[in-house]
Parts: structure tokens; sequence; C-alpha cells
């Protein structure tokens, strides 16, 4: 295969909303699982926060005491370890920390698709729960080559954030990645 082959791949796979879809799906059943969240995802913020530490695994452990960059679950590779933040899709800084523009299509799209539901949050925010045919997706695709890495990754930045809410997390963000928040609003975090 060519590097612009795979150069071209990467590409579409950063646009393609199943992808993103997917990533989505097994956070949310892997938060919903572990101890510590009540059985949902609560709140975008949170969603957003744990969503960039799933995409930047390097720096998961640098903002999560519970993770070490040797934790087998993380599957880091010798080049997400020396260049932990070129990542396959990379998110923006925002008005609080890392954000995706597609999260609303995203979750929109899972939540039609009877895979996501919404549940009751804390007061003013949207939680989310996977569906009875969107637990047994998450757990189809976890077993899967393409898939279980990022199911194992999922699993273990979600119990490493048990008890954490989403302002918390943006809190531990801007505290132990300070010189990767101090940038312009919309700008990518590279």
């Amino acid at each position: 295969m060519s590097t612009a082959y795979d150069d071209l791949k990467l590409a579409l796979l950063r646009e393609d909303l199943a992808y993103h879809q997917a990533r989505v799906l097994l956070l949310v059943d892997a938060v919903s699982k572990a101890s510590g969240h009540a059985g949902k995802l609560d709140g975008l913020t949170k969603l957003a926060k744990l969503d960039f530490l799933l995409r930047y695994p390097a720096l998961a452990a640098r903002v999560l005491d519970e993770l070490s960059v040797n934790d087998p679950r993380l599957n880091l590779s010798r080049e997400e370890l020396t260049t932990p933040t070129d990542v396959e899709a990379p998110m923006v800084r925002y008005k609080y920390g890392p954000w995706d523009d597609r999260y609303y299509a995203v979750i929109g799209a899972l939540v039609g698709r009877g895979l996501l539901r919404y549940a009751k949050g804390r007061k003013g925010s949207v939680a989310l729960a996977p569906t009875k045919d969107g637990r047994r997706l998450a757990e189809q695709m976890g077993k899967t080559r393409d898939w279980k890495a990022l199911s194992e990754r999922s699993e273990a930045i979600a119990a490493a954030s048990a008890g954490k809410t989403g302002n918390s997390l943006k809190d531990l963000i801007y505290q132990r990645l300070d010189t990767l928040m101090d940038r312009p609003h919309r700008q990518v975090i590279k």
C-alpha cells in the first residue's frame, strides 16, 4: 500500500460520521457500565472531555491519575507516545476545552438509530445511555480486531474517570495540559 493511499484513507476516516458514531457508542457504553457513572454519560461537557482523552490516549495518562502510559488497556503505540497530539481525529479548543462540532449530528444519529437514548441528567444536562441494541452492538464491536483496542481504551478511561463531572475533567485538562489549552478558540489541538 502506498503512503498516498494511506493518507487518503485516513482523511476519509476523519470525516466519516459512521466512525465517530462507533467511537461515541463504545465510549457511552463503557461509561454506562463503569461504576461511579450511574449507568449513563451525564452531560455533553463530560462526553467531549472523555472523547478527547479517548482520541488523545497518551494525554489520558497525564490527566487521569488512575492511568499510566504503561497501562495495556490504553494500547499506546510508540508513535502515540512520541507524538501524543498527532491523532487521526483531532479536536478544536473551544470555550470549555476540547470540542468537536460533529457531536450533535453523531448523537442525533445514534439516538435516531435506536442505539443510544436520552436519560435524565443533572439539572439542565443531557445524559446518554445505550439501548439494549446499542449495548449489544458495542459488545459485538469490542470483540472485533478493528474495534477491540478502542473498546478497551474506552473502558480504561471510563473506569479512571469514575466520580468525575464534565467540569472537573475540564479543570484537570486545563491544569495538566495548560500549554495545549493555551490557544485561541477554534484552533486545532495539535
